[in-house]
């Protein structure tokens, strides 16, 4: 039988990246006493106030279909927000809904990008965003992110990727997996080169309110000069802690947007509109589970740093943002794949090889810090325990 180019395109970009963590899932589910620390999902549950304005919005009826857009209160509330972050008004025209950040990549880049262009995105990267990119029939062109640089994308390693056929540039600030946030005059340096190349701008925002290091968040969308180029895509699975709702939206140009609608409406035609209701709610208050897990999120990175940084060989990455923390292995002889593997048939501990996210990462494992203390603290003196059984030369 014949199938379309895009299944081989896509072909070795799903679960093969999550081998160690679906192996222990199974070693789970058959009895085995293993710490997870692979997925970065909120540690709280969603609050009940979102919760109750879900069930209130099924109650009265908000169970319908939807249209292409998104909801009328969903949309005002976004262009409210973005226009009271970037300083000038952004309009409901401005704005796509989605089912989360997820989709909203798919949607925008199908839209920019497609056989025979490039799209320049920093290495290491979200592991499902090489396959947003190729599903069109754009290819990724990595940036490395260089751990001497806070893994922060420089503008001139941007620049010397440039080509012909280079088509957008997909930005991660907060970034997965290295925690790394960019700030203001990175970002202008690097509108400056989208304006001198004609290149659009996405930025993945979704961990924005999960900053607990030195460095503000600032959206590109906020800097001079955006308002043609810029797309933002976010959600409030992290913020909100509300990952399996599935709520996210792009805002950019009212332009892009118009030309991206029939394909939004293509792709699924709306969510759901109790779901946009509880969204409505979730930014009207944007603290009701963030505050909390940035101060956790920052006591775990110290946690960590004190008992696994300049251990056996280990090295650890303080992240500013998000929910992971990166360790260096290569001390111990191994590589981040061989180190993942050994902690967990070792140790029972599960943690994501580096490479999954990019070869920069190689040497390096990512730790979710979404695990309460004590379950952190154990898995790092387990990965020392296997550190220091391991001789640097082997």
């Amino acid at each position: 039988m014949r199938y379309a180019s895009i299944t081989g395109r896509l072909a070795d970009l799903g679960g093969a990246k999550w081998a160690v963590h679906n192996r222990a899932v199974t070693r789970q589910r058959a009895g085995d006493r293993i710490l997870m620390l692979t997925i970065g999902e909120p540690d709280v549950p969603t609050p009940e106030p979102l919760l109750h304005a879900a069930i209130t919005a099924m109650r009265d009826g908000r169970t319908g279909y939807s249209n292409g857009r998104g909801e009328p209160a969903l949309l005002r509330a976004l262009a409210a927000r973005y226009s009271a972050r970037v300083g000038r008004p952004v309009t409901e025209d401005q704005v796509l809904c989605f089912p989360g950040t997820q989709t909203a990549l798919y949607a925008v880049l199908s839209g920019v990008a497609e056989q025979g262009c490039e799209v320049l995105v920093g290495d290491p990267m979200y592991a499902t965003y090489e396959g947003v990119i190729r599903a069109g029939g754009a290819a990724p062109v990595p940036v490395p992110l260089r751990a001497d640089a806070g893994f922060r994308l420089r503008p001139a390693d941007v620049a010397a990727r440039i080509t012909p056929r280079t088509r957008a540039i997909l930005l991660n600030t907060p970034h997965n997996p290295t925690g790394a946030v960019l700030g203001r005059d990175d970002l202008a340096a690097i509108l400056d080169l989208a304006h001198a190349h004609d290149l659009w701008v996405i930025s993945d925002e979704v961990y924005e309110d999960l900053v607990f290091g030195p460095t503000p968040f600032v959206s590109p969308m906020s800097l001079p000069g955006a308002e043609a180029r810029v797309v933002v895509c976010s959600s409030i699975s992290k913020s909100h802690a509300a990952a399996g709702f599935r709520s996210g939206w792009c805002v950019g140009p009212a332009a892009f947007c118009a030309r991206l609608l029939p394909l939004a409406e293509t792709m699924l035609f709306g969510n759901q509109p109790f779901i946009a209701d509880m969204t409505v709610a979730a930014l009207e208050a944007p603290d009701l589970a963030a505050a909390g897990m940035r101060r956790r999120l920052a006591r775990r990175t110290a946690l960590l740093a004190d008992r696994l940084d300049g251990v056996a060989g280990l090295r650890l990455h303080r992240p500013g943002a998000g929910m992971f923390a990166l360790l260096d292995v290569s001390g111990t002889g191994m590589d981040g794949s061989r180190f993942a593997d050994a902690l967990l048939d070792a140790q029972g501990v599960a943690v994501m090889p580096g490479a999954s996210f990019g070869p920069t990462l190689r040497d390096w494992v990512r730790i979710a810090l979404t695990r309460d203390d004590a379950v952190l603290a154990e898995a790092a003196d387990r990965m020392a325990t296997l550190a220091a059984s391991r001789p640097a030369a082997e």
